[in-house]
């Protein structure tokens, strides 16, 4: 086990190394034996996978796969979104349920609403702390790197697509409240099914015992059996998996534009120091234990980078943090909160691209303009929640209201799939801490299961 290990992980590392000398004229290589080595690495895969048997391994395995079909017969991978897709859709079956359930049980079960205004006020406070200090990175490392400086103007009609987000406060507050609770589900409006199930659990502790109690053991129930739904939908998630890596490489390839790499450089490599040098901390303060909490989000943060979809990681991460020792009532409240308010990747994200949208457009801006922006998709990119392309929408309202122009954000468009992925796998990752650090603050953080 140990030797396919080291062997899989050099195969990997070898074959990025060629890539990258291939690319850069650095090496030439015939075709037939740069595919027989890519092809090595995937046995290689394939056979550790079924010695561990692993999810996360198949995971591993099927980006692998994934990949090699996209960049060796990309019309075909083209075709294999469809697989990411019917698992996107069985996850979404399970969101509403899963979060209604948990959530009434965590507020009905233990009649604790002190606890529940507690953990909130403690959820927001670290939501917002976190939040700045995302923006921040992503600030610094854009003014460092200047990816934006010197790219050509590329045309005024591709700055037409963009969509508008013109959200007064009253518009982004009365989005948070459902209307039709069915209409919330339909949408996918996460938080509005939080704030409905909120509401009801608070409504079922007024009733009389009897019916309280009825409601309880079917909310109860509901959650088991959502839990068993996921473990079953997660059995297709390496083919989902594959198909997602398959349909982006094959769409976009294994480079994106020449004059986008250095800003997709940039922001991988400022979410890694995001996590380097504030998740983790943030970890080790709390006494949070490091090996098994990386153990218990493995899982859903892949899939989550894999299929660039925060929902498809929901269920997973809510189970994960469970066995992690976070209780349920905190892992329900504060996850699903968090992907509204917590959404610590994509916001590094949207300070990052509003400044290459100015170095692009060659528009200097002042370090105090820099600040007010900063404190603007502070604010804004809490309110578009559920929203289609919710990040370019909240880029393209900064960009109209400190008067920068559009057309650089059609660039980013042409690689936002390449730097989604990074941005959601972070915004689980710092979600599924969150639960950790709340369920700590609260001194109910247990001990992980020892099955993680």
């Amino acid at each position: 086990m140990k030797h396919l290990d080291k062997m899989l992980g050099a195969s990997i590392a070898i074959v990025i190394a060629l890539i990258f000398l291939q690319a850069n004229s650095l090496l030439t290589l015939p075709a037939e034996v740069f595919m027989g080595i890519r092809l090595v690495m995937i046995a290689v895969g394939i056979a550790y996978g079924i010695q561990q048997g692993s999810l996360t391994v198949w995971i591993i395995v099927a980006m692998l796969i994934g990949g090699e079909v996209g960049y060796t017969l990309p019309q075909v991978a083209i075709q294999l979104e469809v697989l990411s897709k019917v698992f996107l859709k069985l996850i979404k079956t399970i969101i509403a349920p899963l979060l209604f359930a948990t959530l009434v049980v965590g507020i009905a079960g233990h009649g604790d609403l002190a606890q529940v205004g507690r953990m909130g006020a403690k959820s927001f406070t670290y939501f917002i702390g976190v939040t700045l200090i995302a923006l921040m990175v992503g600030l610094i490392a854009i003014n460092i790197t200047q990816a934006g400086v010197g790219i050509q103007k590329q045309g005024e009609a591709a700055a037409a697509i963009i969509q508008k987000a013109d959200k007064g406060w009253q518009e982004i507050v009365l989005h948070i409240f459902p209307e039709n609770i069915a209409k919330s589900v339909h949408e996918g409006q996460v938080l509005q099914v939080v704030i409905f199930s909120i509401l009801f659990g608070i409504a079922l502790t007024m009733i009389p015992k009897n019916h309280k109690e009825t409601i309880i053991h079917f909310t109860e129930a509901l959650a088991e059996v959502m839990f068993k739904f996921t473990n079953i939908v997660m059995l297709l998630a390496p083919l989902a998996v594959g198909g997602a890596i398959a349909f982006t490489i094959g769409k976009y390839g294994l480079a994106a534009m020449q004059n986008l790499g250095l800003l997709l450089l940039t922001l991988y490599g400022a979410l890694i120091v995001f996590v380097l040098c504030v998740l983790l901390p943030i970890a080790l303060l709390m006494r949070i234990n490091v090996v098994k909490f990386i153990r218990a989000v493995r899982e859903p943060v892949s899939l989550a980078f894999a299929t660039a979809s925060s929902e498809s990681a929901l269920p997973m991460a809510m189970e994960r943090m469970e066995k992690f020792g976070v209780p349920r009532k905190i892992v329900s409240f504060v996850i699903p909160t968090g992907y509204s308010f917590n959404l610590d990747g994509t916001t590094l994200y949207l300070s990052l691209a509003a400044i290459f949208v100015a170095q692009a457009a060659g528009q200097n801006l002042s370090w105090a303009t820099q600040i007010s922006m900063l404190l603007l998709l502070l604010l804004t990119s809490k309110g578009v929640a559920g929203i289609p392309r919710a990040s370019l929408m909240v880029l393209s309202g900064a960009a109209a209201t400190f008067g920068l122009e559009e057309w650089p954000i059609a660039m980013i468009m042409g690689i936002d799939a390449l730097m989604d992925m990074a941005r959601t796998s972070v915004n689980v990752l710092g979600n599924c801490l969150a639960s950790a650090v709340i369920a700590r603050w609260e001194g109910e953080l247990g001990e992980p299961s020892e099955d993680l």
